[in-house]
């Protein structure tokens, strides 16, 4: 047989007080079969979450004191419990036991004449980090303390390998990131943070569900990497014997069910970008992408404050979120100020001013050669108003140059019409009126591919898109969403990789 593989610890404890330490419970295993139990459990039925347990304290009756008494008698529900142990005490005859399970946590009070000799012998064997069940009464202590006071045991896992102590805990961000089930178990808040995670995006579907929205999956694998200007992971299909890559945007095949009749449409799905990571990207993330037939950005900026001001009421929380040691107001409405107007406000230089705009270009350490103008505002945008953008506030109106896939305003065909939400200088959504002209689309297609290198994302025309914009696509508003973004805003989690349950990591060493 081969050898288990060496575990890291998970506290500073020593390789050999780990081993130790698993000796001991592997010596404990072996007594809970010598009981004729399976110390990896069975069904258990007709337990209840521990927050239902909690919310039954007011079924318990105190009975009057009898003379001579040490404590009044109390009569409380009975209850059957399953949870892991996160907390135990042995006092000579009695073992107190906390247990938590995804809704909370409960004291449990066990004693060797209450539960009997055989429960007792099994009592004996929990170590922290075992999932136990137990039945018994819901009372008090004698200093207050919401109780089951355990009649019947029954052992469901053992956990073989030490957990972290209590004190020590998971303190290493990056082994909380590789042991994430560690760290939902031991980290405070871990586990709940994750969960509200499931109820933004449970939110996000069922505000688009009342909008009229239908939810599609769109392949992962795609013939040509298209929607966005980012470099794609790359894979072969050995049976048709192509070359893949996994999809960088959801844009392409959204619009085509556009032209095919489906007039509101979204997807929430991953997308993959062959990119660099940081606190604020993974290289897998996921996106929401929605069109709508017969409206444009300012509809989908209607939807986008909608979808974030649910999301907030669906996890319970107020409009204004703390954020590091400032506080985020998510009241509605959302300011609107347009790119224009935030770039001379934050960078003192009209964005008319070409020459103006090219000396501070340079001032800051941007090259200028060869580049267009609105690419220069462009980077200067990103390097001296984006972080300044504490928000919300929808961003409008961005140079036509750099947006391909977006409606030119009919007042002013340099300008398109496009937002970005911006918050604590985190871009979290982009929406846009949608081109559908399709020979203008293989216009602007050709150009931004002019002198790309045939690696580069979207170095290949989506010739199959421009057949259906050819076919007539309805026009349309369309929008993505950075949902691991959205979700750290919305949880006060200073990384992405904090609200990723498993993000991408190097492999440890061996």
């Amino acid at each position: 047989m081969s050898q288990p593989a060496t575990m890291t610890p998970t506290d500073d404890r020593t390789p050999e007080d780990q081993s130790m330490h698993e000796a001991s419970r592997r010596e404990k295993l072996r007594k809970i079969r010598e009981l004729g139990l399976d110390p990896f459990g069975q069904r258990f039925d007709d337990h209840r979450p521990i927050r239902e347990i909690r919310a039954r304290e007011g079924e318990i009756e105190v009975l009057p004191s009898a003379e001579g008494q040490r404590s009044p008698e109390q009569h409380g529900p009975r209850v059957r419990a399953a949870g892991r142990i996160v907390l135990q005490r042995p006092t000579g005859k009695l073992i107190f036991v906390e247990i938590r399970d995804w809704t909370g946590q409960i004291q449990l009070f066990i004693g060797r004449r209450q539960v009997g000799d055989a429960d007792w012998a099994l009592a004996e064997c929990f170590d922290l980090g075992d999932v136990i069940g137990v039945e018994g009464e819901l009372k008090r202590t004698n200093t207050g303390e919401l109780t089951i006071f355990a009649e019947r045991l029954y052992f469901l896992t053992k956990s073989i390998e030490p957990h972290p102590e209590k004190h020590h805990g998971l303190t290493d961000p990056e082994q909380r990131q590789r042991k994430r089930y560690l760290d939902l178990i031991h980290t405070e808040g871990a586990l709940a943070r994750f969960l509200r995670r499931t109820k933004i995006l449970q939110s996000i579907r069922e505000t688009l569900a009342a909008a009229g929205y239908v939810e599609v999956e769109g392949p992962t694998l795609h013939s040509i990497a298209g929607g966005a200007a980012a470099r794609p992971f790359k894979t072969h299909h050995n049976a048709l014997d192509i070359p893949l890559y996994m999809r960088i945007a959801l844009e392409l095949h959204l619009k085509r069910l556009l032209v095919g009749g489906m007039e509101r449409v979204f997807e929430l799905g991953r997308v993959y970008r062959n990119e660099g990571v940081s606190p604020r990207h993974n290289p897998e993330f996921t996106m929401l992408e929605a069109y709508q037939a017969y409206g444009d950005y300012r509809t989908m900026m209607d939807l986008t404050e909608n979808l974030v001001v649910n999301c907030i009421r669906a996890t319970g929380q107020e409009m204004r979120l703390p954020w590091g040691d400032d506080t985020i107001d998510f009241t509605p409405p959302f300011a609107r100020k347009t790119y224009d107007e935030l770039f001379a406000e934050h960078t003192g230089v009209s964005p008319d001013d070409t020459a103006g705009v090219a000396r501070l270009a340079e001032s800051i350490g941007l090259a200028t050669a060869g580049k267009h103008p609105d690419v220069i505002k462009s980077e200067i945008f990103e390097a001296k108003v984006e972080d300044r953008l504490k928000g919300p506030v929808f961003v409008l109106d961005y140079p036509a140059s750099i947006c391909p896939l977006t409606k030119r305003k009919a007042s002013n065909p340099a300008v398109a019409e496009r937002f970005e939400l911006f918050v604590q200088g985190m871009e979290i959504a982009n929406a846009y009126t949608e081109l559908n002209d399709p020979d203008l689309q293989e216009q602007l297609f050709r150009t931004q591919l002019a002198g790309l290198a045939e690696e580069e994302s979207m170095a290949k025309m989506d010739r199959d898109f421009l057949l259906a914009l050819r076919y007539g696509m309805p026009p349309a508003g369309g929008l993505g969403v950075g949902i691991d973004r959205l979700v750290m805003l919305l949880t006060g989690s200073a990384s992405i990789r904090d609200v990723i349950l498993f993000p991408l990591l190097r492999p440890e060493a061996t």
